[in-house]
Order: C-alpha cells, then sequence, then structure tokens
C-alpha cells in the first residue's frame, strides 16, 4: 500500500525526465485523493486528484456500456488546446494522471506511463475508504 509519506519522487522523475513537455505527474487513490506528485503546485495535484476521481467514475460507466469491454478503465486521454491529459490505471485503487504541453508525443506518453505502472504498479494501491477511514 502506498502511504502519502512514502517517497516516490525518484520514480515520477524518472518520467518527467524521460518524456519531454510534462507539466505535473500525480498519484491518485480511486476517492481522488493525491497520493504522489511531480512538479506542479501542490494544490493544483490536488484539484488534478479529485477532478480524475470523477473521470475514472465516468469511463467505467461509458464502459459498462460496451458489450465487447470487460474489465477496467485503462487509459483516458483528453486533448486540449495547449496540452493533453492522461489518466492511467496504475493498481487496486490508484491512478496515474500526467498533464502535458503539445509537444509531448501521445504514443511516447502512453508507452512511458504502461512501463512505469508494469515496474511498479504492485506498490500503487490504495485501500477502500469509508468515511474517511481506511477499511
Amino acid at each position: 500500500m502506498i502511504q502519502q509519506r512514502q517517497n516516490f519522487d525518484w520514480v515520477l522523475k524518472e518520467l518527467y525526465d524521460g518524456v519531454p513537455g510534462i507539466e505535473m505527474i500525480v498519484v491518485l487513490s480511486s476517492d481522488g485523493l493525491r497520493i504522489a506528485r511531480y512538479a506542479g503546485e501542490p494544490d493544483a495535484a490536488d484539484r488534478v486528484s479529485a477532478a480524475c476521481a470523477g473521470m475514472q467514475s465516468l469511463a467505467t460507466a461509458i464502459a459498462q456500456e460496451m458489450e465487447c469491454v470487460e474489465g477496467d478503465m485503462n487509459l483516458i486521454m483528453i486533448e486540449m488546446d495547449g496540452g493533453y491529459f492522461y489518466m492511467m490505471s496504475a493498481g487496486a485503487n490508484a491512478y496515474l494522471a500526467v498533464l502535458s504541453d503539445v509537444c509531448c508525443e501521445p504514443g511516447r506518453m502512453s508507452a512511458s506511463m504502461r512501463d512505469l505502472v508494469v515496474r511498479i504498479g504492485a506498490h500503487l494501491t490504495s485501500p477502500p475508504r469509508r468515511n474517511g477511514q481506511t477499511v
């Protein structure tokens, strides 16, 4: 289980240094709490984490409507004027989110995120919570 006190900065820094154009990396729990971040402001990372909980829920609801889809959300990518947003499942109840500028190549980003998740995904878990407490 990841706790906020654990330091995953070095792992996130590898992703940051390996893919040009990254502005912020956030690891979050499924209920939208920030577990770790690299680059960007802490308050912005908290807002991104909260928004990601809604994105994950929306993606799961849409996937359930597709008969050919089995399992959970794997990757969300949003292209915006000026940049990209990526969110990937990263372990039980944990997600990896990245904000990047337009210079970032989406295929490279998703492959680099997948490599990171494969390497450390077993450590990126967040136990379910009820009323703010771990269950």
